[in-house]
């Protein structure tokens, strides 16, 4: 379980976290969504331990990430958005590497080595160079080092950002898999995959948690249920005078009309459900009913009501500006720049 209470990041004068709290229970696929400057990834980087907070408190699994941090974050298996990979390594002996830096026991080590590298179905690939491989086998061996020492709780950083379709949908199906025995939180600007893959979301933005629910939920919690649209067989002034029979509409509109089928949106003053009222109303006029639904948002829709953003982008954290600004270099910075040009010849291409 992760647990932080009232999380404040400051970077200056500027303050990216202002006193997040949100928990995250055993056996979850949490989505934690935000758009460009939310704190989305300020919070990710506190909760791993990467940075420090300037007050509240990140507890996993019991264990408070600044008070016993080597504990906390032994409990974590992190994938950033662009894997910390040595590409003059082999897949096997890069995993090797990685198992003795978390402290796999070395009788033990090359099992679990195996072990993950069955799970992410790169065992053909043992001998490989990392440089060699496809951008979608590279986010394997990332997640293979992720999931070394069974870590209980998994935090992945767009997990599928660049690959292809195919790829995409082999590592949702991964990850899926992976809740069976791990607590997940998934952070993607794909809303269709969150949807997807996540049984929880949680959106921050301008620094704070503006909502959190099952998809399902915020789609019901953030719907205008007073709106419904018809489908009706019928003549306009037939359906009209129904609709003008019934206490509960305040206003309707006809839309489109083709083979005698007459979409009306009806505004009703109740936000009860009458969808079942008003089909058997209309069915014992002898007009049948196409369509009876209320409005259902998307998660993409929930996203952009509730941040006001015209459409979700690519995330470019405060956190990392304010590090750069610091001279802080991360280690995913270092590799992505020591490797940038493999990366473009090998990213879409499938090994032979």
């Amino acid at each position: 379980m992760i647990v932080v209470e009232d999380l404040v990041k400051n970077y200056g004068s500027f303050q990216a976290v202002k006193g997040i709290n949100l928990k995250v229970e055993d056996g979850q696929i949490v989505g934690l969504l935000g758009p460009n400057g939310a704190g989305k990834s300020t919070t990710m980087n506190i909760i791993t331990g990467y940075i420090s907070a300037t007050s509240g408190s990140v507890e996993i699994d019991g264990y408070n990430i600044m008070a016993e941090p080597m504990k906390a974050k032994s409990r974590i298996g992190y994938l950033p958005e662009i894997p910390p990979l040595y590409m003059d390594m082999t897949v096997l002996s890069y995993l090797k590497f990685v198992a003795e830096i978390k402290g796999v026991v070395k009788k033990e080590r090359l099992a679990e080595v195996k072990r993950v590298m069955k799970i992410t179905k790169i065992t053909d690939r043992a001998q490989r160079m990392i440089s060699k491989l496809s951008k979608g086998y590279r986010q394997r061996v990332g997640l293979a080092a992720a999931l070394l020492g069974n870590p209980p709780i998994l935090i992945l950083d767009e997990p599928t950002v660049g690959l292809d379709p195919s790829q995409v949908v082999e590592i949702r199906e991964l990850i899926r898999s992976l809740a069976h025995e791990h607590t997940v939180i998934l952070s993607s600007h794909i809303l269709s995959e969150v949807s997807e893959v996540c049984d929880h979301i949680i959106i921050i933005n301008n620094g704070t948690v503006v909502a959190e629910d099952t998809p399902e939920n915020l789609s019901r919690k953030y719907s205008n249920q007073s709106h419904v649209a018809m489908e009706i067989k019928g003549d306009k002034e037939s359906i009209g005078e129904v609709l003008d029979s019934i206490d509960y509409i305040e206003s309707y509109e006809f839309g489109a009309s083709e083979d005698g089928v007459q979409e009306v949106n009806l505004l009703l003053t109740t936000d009860e459900d009458r969808n079942d009222d008003l089909f058997y109303l209309f069915a014992g006029k002898k007009m049948p009913v196409r369509k009876v639904s209320r409005e259902s948002l998307s998660l993409e829709e929930v996203f952009l009501k509730l941040t006001g953003e015209e459409k979700p982008q690519k995330e470019e954290d405060v956190d990392v500006e304010a590090e750069d600004a610091e001279g802080t270099e991360t280690v995913e910075e270092t590799e992505s720049v020591e490797t940038a040009e493999d990366n473009k010849e090998d990213n879409d291409k499938e090994e032979e």
